[in-house]
């Protein structure tokens, strides 16, 4: 990799997608959530105090992708150390496979929602490692929900594609907090302000993030799950335990370290694909051709397969060793093995996979970097919200097993759900370079991996290797990829070779947002870049 050349050909943008500042840097999903972030680093915090703050403002402003009612689980590094902090959610203690025999009450409805876990990760990811108090943390979402924001294309797009689901909910929340006069879709640039959201916010700014999990705000929440037939009690508020901090993952990748988060999360496959991945040239890897396009899709495929098939939750047992799984004779084993026409021995059914989530990666001038990905699951989550309130349940419900109780996810009383998340933190000389991380569902593990190799392979810039055209290949063999990248006889060779095509628009919604951060090794200061296919912004502190 050529370094100088991946840093000094970045190019700025006036939108402030792509962005560089002298002594720290924010990505996020909504311009309003970086700007949270800045201020915090603007009053002397460092990079976790501005990612919590961002990671509040983004459940405001973002909604559909995270919130109050979601989990958030992150990668660190501060002050020499690296850590994965695992926020998952827990199962309420009622709820049981049996409640579960009409499907849609996994996804949607008061059932669908696992307890709530982003309050009581951000709180001790501020308390143990942050420096400002939490108040001055929550004061900039509170002002968001206060004041309001414009509504965005993406947002009024969202709302239209989601709006029978909204009115599927008996009590019609949801549409009451979310829709235009509980009815219709928000206009593009509405002003869409959340008093409720605000004055919970409020009283969590003064009694601090436990306050969500005891008292006034857990009876309230009891209260609202009784009279909708929730499973969510008080009790499972109380019994939320605080994140835990497992050791990170790590593999060298061309010789350059990458570091990302253990299971329950996708951290595991993503850097099985970049081994797998390894054992290809880089100049093959960088033309576009039907072989190449067929390598990358297959080295997908088998990756999302070993994952689908040795699944393992490290709060219960581990099924498999991950010497084994990441080691160098098994990458190659698996990359040997694929041909030159698609595997028929991998499973050909339709898989589907539609959840929201949202990334946020933060650097700061003393060596920390921060990567927080949240969601609540489905775009909307359950589509329930909290009454008086002001926040959606998420719909994480939809993420367990329900059918095999050796499962490793199958649906037990706090039992945590599956995730495919993979917030990672790429090393240069033993230093963190790039923090990163992306929404997409099943398909996060593709875009953050073909990132990664885009800039080390391609040696392109960030803003470059955030903007090209992206590829995805499904369990079932559906590559999906934008419309600019779609050459008439590489999709004619694909298809004749057994994949499904799927071509999305350029800049595809589907395929995933990148929020990334790099600090300079050539140079001084940070480049930071927001996804083109989101509504984000990368900002600084000069």
């Amino acid at each position: 990799m050529n370094i100088e050349l991946v840093e000094n050909s970045f190019k700025t943008t006036t939108d402030k997608k792509c962005s560089i500042s002298k002594q720290g840097m924010v990505s996020s999903a909504f311009p309003q959530a970086t700007k949270a972030g800045v201020e915090m680093l603007k009053k002397g915090g460092n990079a976790v105090d501005a990612a919590c703050a961002t990671a509040l403002a983004l459940g405001v402003c973002e909604p559909q992708a995270s919130g109050i009612g979601g989990q958030s689980l992150a990668i660190l590094h501060f002050e020499g150390k690296t850590i994965a902090v695992d926020g998952s959610s827990r199962a309420p203690s009622l709820a049981h496979n049996s409640f579960f025999e009409k499907r849609s009450h996994r996804f949607i409805g008061y059932k669908a929602t696992t307890v709530p876990s982003t309050i009581a990760t951000l709180g001790y990811l501020n308390e143990k490692y942050g420096r400002l108090d939490w108040s001055t943390i929550v004061k900039p979402s509170i002002r968001i929900a206060k004041r309001g924001y414009r509504i965005t294309k993406l947002q009024n797009r969202l709302q239209e594609e989601n709006l029978s689901n909204f009115f599927k909910v008996k009590s019609r929340s949801g549409a009451k907090y979310f829709l235009k006069d509980g009815e219709v879709p928000y206009d593009v640039g509405d002003l869409f302000v959340q008093e409720d959201l605000s004055d919970l916010l409020q009283h969590l700014s003064k009694y601090g993030h436990v306050s969500f999990y005891q008292g006034m705000i857990a009876k309230l929440i009891d209260k609202d799950m009784r009279i909708n037939k929730g499973f969510l009690r008080n009790e499972d508020l109380a019994f939320i335990p605080e994140p835990i901090e497992r050791k990170p993952i790590s593999r060298r990748y061309r010789g350059i370290r990458v570091y990302t988060m253990p299971p329950p999360t996708a951290g595991d496959t993503m850097l099985l694909v970049l081994m797998m991945l390894g054992n290809l040239k880089k100049s093959f890897l960088r033309k576009r051709t039907s072989k190449s396009y067929h390598f990358v899709a297959e080295t997908f495929r088998k990756a999302l397969l070993y994952r689908t098939q040795r699944k393992f939750n490290p709060e219960t047992y581990h099924q498999i060793d991950e010497k084994t799984h990441l080691s160098r004779s098994f990458s190659k084993s698996l990359s040997e093995s694929i041909r030159d026409s698609i595997d028929p021995n991998l499973p050909l059914k339709e898989s589907s996979d539609i959840e929201d989530t949202t990334h946020l990666s933060v650097m700061d001038g003393e060596g920390n970097a921060v990567g927080i990905t949240q969601s609540i699951e489905l775009v909307y989550g359950s589509k329930a919200a909290a009454d008086g309130l002001g926040f959606l349940y998420n719909n994480y419900m939809s993420a367990y097993e329900l059918e095999n109780p050796s499962h490793p996810f199958y649906l037990r009383p706090n039992s945590i759900p599956w995730t495919s998340v993979s917030p990672s933190i790429i090393f240069y000389n033993h230093k963190p370079w790039i923090v990163l991380g992306s929404p997409g569902s099943a398909r996060i593990f593709s875009v953050v991996s073909h990132f990664i190799s885009r800039v080390i392979d391609g040696d392109n810039p960030i803003d470059i290797a955030m903007t090209r055209p992206r590829i995805h290949c499904s369990l079932d063999g559906k590559i999906s990829l934008e419309a600019d990248d779609s050459g008439i006889e590489i999709i004619k060779h694909l298809k004749k070779m057994g994949y499904k095509i799927d071509i999305k628009e350029r800049f595809s919604f589907y395929l995933g947002a990148i929020h990334a951060v790099l600090k300079r090794q050539t140079g001084d200061g940070f480049q930071g870049v927001a996804e083109i296919r989101r509504d984000g912004t990368a900002e600084g502190l000069n």
